[in-house]
């Protein structure tokens, strides 16, 4: 056990470029979780740590090695470098280095026979990706599928918007090419949710293998998936706006799958 009391330790600097540069995290394969509920969902995730850090003053050395066998690498830390790498207030002063999983096409693995798959394309902001995680988390998707994505999985503020959710899915990324031969090869039917020649959503029988593809409310999804999907569909808009925010578009869409499974996995 080590002790960290100054802001200006070089591996203090070091977490601080992981926590603001993906390219220091995929260059070290390593990244950042804050908080109690976070890094126990990760544990349960069979992710691996590097170390974990502590404020003694918000939470023991008991408490971490309740969460920790003995042997994780610990570093008792300072209320001044605590509240330097801490986002947020209310992290419990337990901050860990985990290391990064590979989440390509490939280690997608389904437990059941009619996989329901959330997809989401290029979508910018981090706080949408973890909003989107919630409401996969929510339906028990049986994957996430990120294409074309514009921040990578472990920006601290993706973790931090999903409430640990993206260590509770299911997750791959990859060009929308390689999703769809992945979907089209695993014979799972797209359904593609746009306005163009489209149908209400709740038309579609999801009951079968189903993958359900959002994209970003600028936009939409591009015209690569709108041309791919077996069915494109829309959610009947009865207000004055034309669009929701792209996590409660999805949320609406997998809970009819749902509603129309009877809510089994």
């Amino acid at each position: 056990m080590k002790e960290i009391t100054s802001i200006q330790n070089s591996y203090i600097k070091n977490l601080l470029k992981l926590q603001e540069k993906a390219r220091e995290r995929k260059k070290q394969g390593l990244f950042i979780i804050e908080g109690k509920r976070e890094i126990t969902l990760a544990i349960s995730a069979n992710y691996k740590f590097d170390t974990v850090l502590y404020f003694p003053t918000l939470i023991s050395e008991d408490e971490v090695l309740h969460l920790f066998n003995a042997n994780i690498n610990r570093i008792e830390i300072s209320k001044e470098v605590y509240h330097k790498l801490a986002y947020r207030g209310s992290t419990e002063g337990i901050i860990a280095v985990a290391k990064a999983k590979n989440n390509s096409l490939e280690n997608i693995q389904f437990n059941s026979k009619k996989p329901l798959i959330l997809i989401a394309e290029g979508i910018e902001k981090p706080g949408n990706i973890g909003a989107l995680l919630r409401s996969a988390d929510a339906a028990n998707v049986d994957a996430v599928l990120i294409a074309n994505p514009k921040s990578d999985l472990y920006n601290s503020n993706i973790i931090r918007s999903s409430v640990g959710c993206v260590f509770t899915n299911q997750i791959a990324t990859g060009t929308s090419e390689e999703i769809i031969a992945f979907l089209q090869k695993s014979n799972i039917s797209i359904y593609a949710a746009t306005l163009q020649n489209s149908n209400e959503y709740y038309k579609e029988n999801y009951i079968e293998s189903s993958a359900i593809a959002v994209g970003t409310e600028a936009t939409g999804l591009s015209e690569i998936w709108r041309e791919a999907a077996n069915q494109n569909v829309n959610i009947p808009m009865q207000g004055q706006i034309d669009s929701m925010n792209v996590s409660v578009s999805a949320a609406i869409i997998l809970f009819e799958a749902k509603r129309q499974r009877k809510f089994k996995k």
